[in-house]
C-alpha cells in the first residue's frame, strides 16, 4: 500500500497554460490550497530541471524553504523537493477536447517504507485536503488564463 497522497482534476485549458503556472514559482501562492505558501523569494521566473527556488511559508510560524526541481518534462511533468525526500509532483495529460487532466502527488516513495508511513500518518489527511484545494485553485487559474489568451 502506497503512503503517497494524490488527487486529479480535468482543466478546460491546454497543458501549456497549466504548465506555465506550475513552472513559475511566483504563481505558486495563487494556486496553493494549503494556506502555507506566502510568496516567492528567490529563483528563476521559469523553472528548469535543477532550478532552485525559495518560498516564504507559514505553518503556525513563518519560515523559508528552498526547493529544487527534480523532474521536468515540458507541458507533461514537473516535480520539486526540498531537504526532505518527498516530492510535489504534477503530471499533465492532454484530453481529447483540448483540456488537461492533472494529477498532483505528494510522493513519499523516496523514503524508507516506515518513514513514509509515519509521514503519511502524521500529515496525510491535511496534505490530501491541501492537494484537493490546490487543484481547485489551479483549475480556476488556468481556465482564467486560457480565457484571457483567447
Amino acid at each position: 500500500m502506497s503512503s503517497n497522497k494524490s488527487a486529479r482534476t480535468t482543466i478546460a485549458a491546454p497543458p501549456a497554460t497549466v504548465f506555465a503556472i506550475l513552472r513559475d514559482p511566483r504563481q505558486h501562492p495563487r494556486i496553493d490550497g494549503s494556506g502555507t505558501v506566502r510568496g516567492s523569494l528567490t529563483g528563476p521566473e521559469r523553472l528548469e530541471l535543477g532550478s532552485e527556488f525559495g518560498m516564504e511559508m507559514r505553518m503556525g510560524a513563518p519560515y523559508r524553504i528552498r526547493n529544487t526541481v527534480v523532474e521536468l518534462e515540458e507541458d507533461r511533468l514537473i516535480a520539486w523537493r526540498h531537504k526532505g525526500l518527498h516530492r510535489w509532483r504534477y503530471e499533465l495529460t492532454p484530453t481529447a477536447d483540448g483540456g488537461t487532466e492533472v494529477v498532483e502527488t505528494w510522493d513519499l516513495s523516496h523514503y524508507p517504507d516506515l518513514v513514509a508511513k509515519a509521514f503519511s500518518a502524521a500529515l496525510g489527511r491535511r496534505t490530501q485536503a491541501a492537494i484537493e484545494a490546490t487543484l481547485v485553485n489551479l483549475k480556476a487559474a488556468a481556465e482564467a488564463d486560457a480565457a484571457l489568451a483567447s
